[in-house]
């Protein structure tokens, strides 16, 4: 068996019995540089993912803790998805991708890693982007840092 050395991971794999919600505790914190909170609006914001698929791998969460989108006021959904329009314009002009994946993840069988607060995921896609790391050894590599990412995008908004 080959080892795959990744210590970030255990950072993760904390997080992930902490009791609290990071949608809910994370914009509460005035910390938005440090928590890759790129963008604020009355009821979304817009927050890079700490263990993304890929490059500039965005989410547009409601401010509100709810566990599905049937929960969502008009007002609140205009907004979202207005702002997942946003950040595909922004990540167009900023990393020049050739496609998109766009959706959510509704409960944890959905795979959703967050599963009591709904978000929606903004993956920019790139031709060539799956390499044989994946195929060959279940792994994928991105390529660039959050922080280079985060300043990329964030006058963007």
């Amino acid at each position: 068996m080959e080892n795959l050395w990744a210590p970030w991971r255990m950072e993760y794999i904390k997080k992930a019995d902490n009791p609290g919600c990071i949608f809910c505790s994370k914009p509460s914190e005035d910390k938005d540089a440090e928590n890759y909170i790129l963008h604020r609006e009355k009821f979304n914001f817009v927050i890079l993912n700490c263990y993304p698929y890929n490059p500039g791998h965005l989410m547009v969460v409601p401010f509100r803790h709810l566990s599905t989108p049937e929960e969502l006021t008009d007002e609140e959904l205009s907004e979202h998805y207005q702002l997942v329009r946003k950040c595909i314009t922004v990540l167009r002009k900023a990393l020049n991708p050739d496609g998109f994946n766009v959706g959510m993840n509704l409960g944890r069988v959905a795979g959703a890693g967050i599963d009591k607060h709904i978000h929606t995921h903004i993956v920019p896609r790139w031709s060539g982007d799956n390499n044989f790391m994946p195929v060959l050894s279940d792994v994928r590599v991105v390529n660039e840092s959050l922080s280079a990412t985060y300043n990329k995008l964030v006058n963007s908004f």
